[in-house]
């Protein structure tokens, strides 16, 4: 059996990949990117970088501790990058790489097809509370 490169077998892994299996990796990342925080720092960003103060600003509900998770998480994957500038107070600007740009407009279309059908959602879900119950 001839020996594989390193490029050869990524590309073999590549194909193998099944997100329907628990412990393939790309299960892991639907699972990171299926969170609404994570869906929301993208979709927020995809417009320009932002300093943390902006993303805690315009994201509702989130906590400080949820957030630097999550961005960091999403520094990790290689969506944003962080960008520290040396001043006084120190400047940390977050922005998509364009890995993330990649993402963001689909995780931006969801939050626009939530935004769009949410009332249909909810009057579905009042019929079925009301035939259910």
């Amino acid at each position: 059996m001839p020996t594989m490169t390193a490029a050869q077998r990524r590309e073999q892994a590549r194909e193998e990949y099944d997100a329907f299996i628990k412990g393939c990796p790309t299960n892991q990342l639907l699972d990171r990117l299926s969170d609404k925080w994570v869906s929301l720092v993208v979709a927020a960003l995809s417009t320009g970088p932002m300093r943390y103060s902006d993303l805690s600003r315009k994201i509702a509900g989130v906590s400080p501790k949820m957030l630097t998770q999550t961005l960091r998480a999403l520094e990790r994957d290689g969506i944003l990058s962080r960008t520290v500038t040396p001043s006084v107070p120190v400047r940390v600007d977050y922005d998509l790489t364009p890995l993330g740009r990649s993402l963001a407009s689909l995780l931006t279309a969801v939050k626009t097809w939530a935004e769009t059908h949410i009332e249909e959602v909810h009057e579905a879900r009042e019929r079925y509370d009301t035939n259910s119950g």
